[in-house]
């Protein structure tokens, strides 16, 4: 690894730290939004992006900002109904609330007609910690998954001419994950559970975009964000074999591979059909089929010779693509207020067959609603809540039998912005 990348891998690690480490699960492992409005509008900001956040939704936007601009936001996740239940169990997940953050500071060059930037997302991830649940195999352990997933990314966009701008962002990709499944359990030579920690991948990857002003009430916009592969290696695996005489073995070499951040593309539209109104859509493809199939967890290196050499198995995934569809409103109360409110639809891309409590990326429907504030000519706040409506799946798992994963929660977001 180089300088470089470690530098990179090194911010990105404290960030994800101090923003929670896993965020649940919306447009599959995405989050349907970056920043208050982004998200307060549902995600439909490509033909919007006029802030910061356009570094991941549409970097082409970044040509609106025409001074110096800071944003810095978070949301506090609060999940009310993550349940897994099973024919011994109907237990409510731990990590009632994850904490996401970000910021991004952009600029307009001297003597041309770009701007750039450079900013810090939470991207996504999913996760639940089930506590001292009951096993199949007549005793109490956790099953937990903590799966993160965080961005920088500098970017630029470009005026062409009045009505079109083009954009680009290189994005610097870091996720980490944490298992516990099972990990003071041994049945023979039938079962061993596991503790797996440390393991995390950095990768590189871009977005293009851009934006085309038909009109001055009408935007049309295109984004191209291509898939990057997250192999998460790096990790040590404590497995449980003391129903074999081997008690725990430490494995120093371990891996979870399969996970990608899919290959997209999006295309919307922007409407003012009054001056005090904007009506924005975005259709997004997200090509999961190609990003996560099988997952694979592999250990090797163990600190004790008679344990097997190779721990871990491949765990089919077969994630279906997906289509998703935000309409966002904002409406300008007075010179000072504007409010907004958004719908964000992507149906849930995980077969039935290969549900899990660990990577519940179940929710389908978001209703956002939320306000900005003016605070001076300098300083604006915005806030708002998001609802991921409730969903529930059915599935049968070959360890726990029949099983339902329920999923609902609420978010907060906010974002302080500071213009020069």
């Amino acid at each position: 690894m180089t300088y470089s990348h470690f530098a990179v891998r090194t911010t990105i690690t404290l960030a994800l730290a101090v923003i929670g480490g896993a965020a649940h699960a919306t447009n599959g492992i995405n989050l349907i939004g970056f920043g208050a409005e982004s998200s307060l509008m549902a995600g439909a900001d490509v033909a919007v992006a006029r802030d910061t956040s356009a570094l991941n939704t549409n970097p082409a936007g970044l040509t609106q900002i025409k001074s110096p601009l800071l944003d810095m936001f978070g949301s506090v996740l609060r999940t009310t109904d993550l349940v897994h239940k099973d024919t011994l169990n109907e237990e409510h997940a731990s990590n009632r609330y994850t904490f996401l953050g970000g910021g991004g500071y952009a600029r307009p060059l001297e003597n041309s007609s770009c701007t750039a930037g450079i900013g810090f997302f939470a991207q996504g991830g999913a996760g639940g910690v089930f506590d001292k649940i009951r096993t199949p195999f007549g005793n109490r352990d956790d099953l937990s998954s903590l799966f993160g997933i965080a961005k920088i990314i500098p970017g630029i966009g470009c005026e062409v001419n009045e009505k079109l701008s083009v954009g680009a962002s290189l994005n610097f990709v870091y996720a980490s994950i944490e298992q516990d499944f099972f990990a003071n359990t041994s049945v023979g030579a039938n079962f061993a559970g596991y503790k797996l920690e440390d393991a995390a991948a950095l990768r590189t990857g871009f977005k293009l975009g851009m934006q085309y002003r038909v009109t001055p009430t009408l935007t049309l916009a295109a984004t191209y964000t291509e898939k990057t592969e997250l192999p998460m290696t790096g990790g040590n695996l404590v497995a449980d074999f003391t129903g074999i005489g081997l008690g725990k073995v430490k494995y120093s070499d371990a891996s979870v591979k399969g996970f990608a951040l899919p290959r997209e593309v999006a295309v919307g539209l922007a409407f003012k059909p009054a001056d005090a109104w904007l009506l924005s859509f975005k259709l997004n493809w997200l090509n999961w089929d190609d990003a996560i199939n099988d997952v694979k967890l592999r250990a090797t290196n163990p600190n004790n010779a008679a344990a097997p050499a190779v721990y871990g198995s491949p765990n089919a995934a077969d994630w279906k693509d997906q289509w998703v569809i935000a309409t966002g409103v904002a409406y300008n109360w007075d010179d000072k207020t504007t409010i907004y409110a958004g719908h964000n639809y992507g149906k849930n891309p995980i077969p039935r067959q290969n549900s899990s409590p660990l990577l519940a990326g179940i929710l389908e429907h978001h209703l956002t609603f939320g306000a900005a504030r003016k605070i001076d000519q300098n300083w604006l706040m915005t806030g708002g809540v998001e609802w991921m409506l409730p969903v529930r799946e059915k599935y049968n798992s070959a360890l726990l039998g029949e099983s339902e994963i329920r999923n609902e929660a609420v978010v907060l977001h906010f974002m302080l912005s500071r213009r020069w």
